[in-house]
């Protein structure tokens, strides 16, 4: 039976933190959707909770094999019967109103805008990407300006991923695949993806929170240098025309991958890449560096 929009959220695990994850979306004002959760293999009885939750607008999927975020949300928009697509993180609380509000900036926007993205209230983690207990930021920055429909989106989501997946919502056809995430990604599979999507469609930024997240968990795919590494390197190489293009941007992400492999004792290679994001941007990495230095 149709819908209007359909929600996937993957789990694995956590199911201490599901239960209130769940409760945010099923207290939304706007009520015509289906909640597909995806356990992505957990070794905890997962399934028992959604079950006692009894509400038949939940969809309940087990995959037979873990495959991370990507591959589990990609078997949710298999499954999924809306004309809308949401996604949520099973450590994370939608705010009230959220779906009802970007149903209707969506319908009063252009069709060529396929997609209504907001902030996030982040607890544990600060704006200078430290982590902790009792850090509170906000997500994306708002000093780095909203995206602007009138832009080159592409170019700017080189430099930094505006998108979070769980505080947006697409239009079913924003994107031409049936398969949205690339499953060989167990970090910056959201990034990949909005660089991807903006080839096909508009994004318009809405300078609201919609979402609480939390970044405390252990588990949590933040906390894990050498994944987020792996994966920033892969999606540098999937779109190095794009880069090319754009050796600002390039260069950026070489400093960043450069410091990274410093930090985890890879200090030969890190230098190099340092080096090569310098010469391609110079003055931005300079100024991110005395950021750094001196607030």
């Amino acid at each position: 039976m149709p819908v209007t929009v359909s929600i996937i959220l993957p789990v694995y695990n956590r199911a201490i933190q599901l239960p209130d994850a769940i409760n945010s979306i099923l207290m939304q004002s706007f009520r015509d959707f289906e909640l597909i959760i995806v356990d992505d293999a957990s070794t905890q009885d997962i399934e028992s909770i959604v079950r006692s939750i009894g509400d038949p607008r939940i969809r309940y999927i087990r995959r037979a094999v873990n495959g991370g975020a990507a591959a589990a949300r990609n078997t949710g928009l298999a499954e999924a019967r809306g004309e809308f697509i949401a996604f949520h993180d099973s450590d994370d609380l939608w705010l009230p109103g959220k779906l009802e509000r970007q149903l209707a900036l969506l319908k009063k926007l252009p069709s060529e805008i396929g997609v209504v993205c907001g902030g996030v209230i982040i607890y544990g983690r600060d704006s200078s990407r430290k982590f902790g207990p009792g850090l509170v930021c906000f997500e994306p920055p708002l000093q780095q300006g909203r995206l602007s429909i009138d832009e080159d989106q592409q170019a700017r989501l080189l430099r930094r991923n505006r998108i979070h997946l769980a505080t947006s919502l697409f239009r079913r056809n924003c994107y031409p695949d049936i398969e949205w995430f690339d499953e060989r990604l167990r970090a910056n599979e959201d990034w990949d993806f909005a660089i991807r999507l903006v080839a096909h469609t508009k994004v318009y930024e809405d300078l609201y929170p919609y979402l609480l997240g939390n970044k405390t968990a252990s588990d949590h795919i933040s906390h894990n240098e050498r994944q987020k590494l792996l994966s920033l390197a892969r999606v540098m190489k999937k779109n190095r025309e794009l880069f090319r293009r754009h050796p600002k941007a390039h260069g950026f992400q070489l400093y960043r991958l450069g410091t990274g492999l410093y930090r985890l004792g890879k200090r030969r290679m890190g230098r190099r890449f340092i080096l090569a994001g310098l010469i391609r941007n110079p003055a931005r990495i300079w100024l991110t560096v005395r950021r750094r230095l001196f607030g």
